[in-house]
């Protein structure tokens, strides 16, 4: 290990603490499980001490190492650091950070009317949008649970720490890698199309784990991926000078009719109609996601 990885490591055991000591509701820092820590290290770049060279890159101490680049690299981009890490399966990723000249301002984009988005959670397909269109999330999860629940009641029956353990335990790693890879680029393609076409995105500032720990929705709520949605959506607006708005978890988006302002109290859970006293009869969640829009709206000339 080269020594800018322990410096990395050091910088973030102050960071934590800093975090800890600042924000509200940040937990005191703990220390690494080893068994379920990922195994991976951050080193910066140091008179060209790693580089990328054809299909190798330059670590320090490692030499030359063979990887597939999954992207090209624009010219200019400046490389800062890098960090390695190993999945439970044996695979080894580089994670690469690049420094980017400054994008030019679009005029355009500043002359022309702002699109607005609203984003509803749905626990059926992930999301519902404000014009109707809805997500469509594959669940891949419940696709792969019975050949995961297969390959894991193998598991059980191994002797711990023998060959076949290790074995058969990465071959249930393998399943769950394929899993999180299948979502994370659904989820990218996604945000990207939805960063693209629209300048300002509202969502609803939900309380992921615990919506995972009620009603035994936690399979659900973890296949569906809305937190990481929301994570992609923040960083892929703010590349493009664009802003994602957050809506306080408590306004009625559901209950409130899109068309005439009016809350329904006595909403249910099992009502998936919306029908309001002005003649107002639309998909509930569409609804919501209406209602989401135009309070992002608010909150945006306020």
């Amino acid at each position: 290990m080269d020594s800018l990885a322990l410096c990395n490591v050091q910088l973030d055991l102050e960071r934590a603490f800093r975090d800890y000591r600042k924000i509200k509701d940040r937990g005191r820092p703990r220390y690494k499980s080893k068994h379920h820590s990922r195994m991976r290290y951050t080193t910066n770049v140091v008179k060209r001490n790693i580089r990328i060279d054809g299909k190798k890159i330059r670590l320090p101490k490692a030499g030359m190492v063979r990887i597939r680049i999954h992207r090209e690299i624009p010219e200019g981009w400046i490389l800062k650091n890098v960090t390695v890490s190993k999945e439970p399966s044996g695979k080894y990723y580089a994670s690469l950070l690049y420094e980017i000249p400054e994008c030019e301002s679009q005029a355009e984009g500043a002359q022309r009317e702002k699109r607005y988005l609203g984003i509803d959670y749905a626990m059926d397909g992930l999301a519902v949008m404000s014009d109707g269109t809805r997500a469509e999330h594959p669940k891949y999860f419940r696709q792969a649970e019975e050949k995961l629940a297969r390959e894991q009641r193998k598991l059980s029956h191994c002797e711990k720490g023998s060959r076949n353990y290790a074995k058969q335990k990465r071959k249930v790693a393998v399943i769950h890698e394929k899993v999180r890879n299948q979502r994370k680029d659904f989820l990218h393609k996604m945000s990207r199309r939805l960063a693209d076409g629209y300048d300002v995105i509202g969502v609803e500032d939900i309380d992921m784990r615990a919506m995972s720990q009620t009603l035994h929705f936690g399979k659900s709520v973890s296949d569906n991926g809305f937190g990481m949605l929301r994570t992609m959506l923040a960083y892929k607006l703010e590349e493009r000078g664009k802003d994602l708005v957050k809506v306080d978890r408590f306004y009625p988006s559901s209950k409130r009719c899109s068309r005439c302002g009016r809350i329904k109290e006595n909403l249910t859970l099992n009502d998936r109609i919306y029908r309001c006293e002005c003649g107002n009869v639309m998909d509930r969640d569409v609804n919501a996601a209406i209602n989401i829009r135009l309070e992002t709206m608010r909150l945006k000339a306020s």
